[in-house]
């Protein structure tokens, strides 16, 4: 076989809460590991902490779990804090999975398409049961949340979603983690802006502005989230192609888009908005963030407040300094089907997208650790971004 050299993106740490400690560690400078360990769980202890496995992780892997070979981390990105979740189902923005290979020298990060096809299995969250069939993998965390408020909500979503991916991929996630975009806009104002490129002409649907020139929506939107019409007399926020500084709401909302871009990439141009918008956070945190004595801890603050993790039974501050080798130059962005559009229309769900053989593939050789191997005979499969 061919082998076919891979371009290693710089990619950001997404969601994946040790951006936090990866900051710390940056502040931290070296010294032993015990005080490594020390600054880092005083560092982290901002972070929400929570069971949101559940049973996707019997008991006995919780008892037995350890740092040993290969793991995989489940990130899923929402727009709503914890204290807004009043019963109303609540659809994931985003759902990734982190594989991390046997000696923890390199990382992977796989977007799954929220419309993808998936089978949920059935599931009682003690408010409301779902009878289990075939769905968009983002009605899982929906399914798992009605009827639930606040954290029990977002607890049994990311149980559903957990079981959901398991069913689809054979892999039990070794922890998890939940990303509150508007916990983000507090990032945003500590750092006071973000700057970075918008690589297609973006339109809101969410943000906009009327004949009176106060903020109003400009569309309608469904139930679950997709456009349906245009508000007459409403002028909608526009991020045009090219260098760009967000405010804190600009920030938010301009990673919410999917519907209106200008390369029609839909859900795989958020999800590549929503990785170049996590980097220049980074970026800019490392910039102007770490070097202020003033700022650092509101940084580091905000940045916990926008997480809640479960760290499937081993402490956080030890997930951290065993993984503190998967830094950025390590971590390679995959696009499932190759970054392109397999969607079908399904009776009653209306358009989903249909994982290809090779990402499905791709999947299986994630639960084996073969990534490498796959992605040399699969070299399109990798953001060359």
């Amino acid at each position: 076989m061919r082998r076919t050299s891979r371009r290693r993106r710089r990619s950001p740490r997404w969601a994946f809460w040790t951006v936090v400690v990866g900051s710390v560690l940056l502040v931290a400078g070296g010294g032993s590991a015990v005080g490594l360990k020390a600054t880092v769980a005083a560092a982290t202890s901002a972070v929400g902490q929570d069971e949101l496995l559940g049973s996707a992780k019997p008991e006995l892997e919780k008892k037995n779990a350890s740092l040993d070979g290969a793991k995989n981390i489940l990130l899923v990105g929402i727009d709503q804090r914890p204290d807004q979740i009043n019963g109303e189902p609540l659809r994931s923005d985003s759902i990734i999975l982190l594989h991390v290979n046997k000696d923890h020298s390199s990382g992977y990060l796989v977007s799954l398409p929220r419309d993808s096809l998936v089978t949920i299995p059935a599931y009682d969250n003690t408010a409301q049961k779902f009878a289990g069939g075939r769905a968009k993998i983002n009605a899982a965390f929906a399914f798992g949340t009605r009827g639930l408020k606040g954290n029990d909500a977002l607890k049994h979503g990311f149980e559903l979603l957990t079981m959901t991916v398991k069913e689809l991929t054979g892999i039990t996630p070794d922890a998890g983690a939940i990303i509150d975009f508007q916990g983000f806009r507090d990032v945003v104002k500590v750092l006071g802006k973000v700057c970075m490129y918008v690589d297609t002409d973006t339109t809101s649907i969410h943000k906009g502005t009327g004949k009176d020139g106060k903020p109003a929506a400009p569309f309608v939107i469904n139930p679950d989230g997709t456009l349906k019409r245009s508000i007459p007399g409403v002028k909608p926020n526009f991020y045009a192609k090219g260098d760009h500084c967000f405010t804190p709401a600009e920030a938010l909302d301009f990673v919410r888009q999917r519907d209106l871009l200008g390369d029609n990439s839909l859900d795989y141009g958020r999800q590549r908005h929503q990785q170049q918008f996590f980097k220049a956070i980074i970026n800019q945190a490392l910039k102007d963030g770490l070097d202020s004595p003033t700022k650092l801890p509101s940084l580091l603050t905000a940045f916990g407040k926008s997480m809640t993790i479960d760290t499937g039974g081993i402490q956080l501050a030890d997930w951290a300094l065993s993984l503190r080798s998967v830094k950025p130059d390590n971590l390679v962005t995959i696009k499932t089907n190759e970054g392109e559009l397999n969607s079908d229309s399904i009776p009653g769900l209306g358009s989903v997208e249909i994982l290809s053989d090779d990402s499905m593939k791709l999947l299986q050789a994630m639960k084996k650790d073969d990534i490498d191997e796959f992605l040399l005979g699969h070299p399109k499969f990798v953001d060359p971004a």
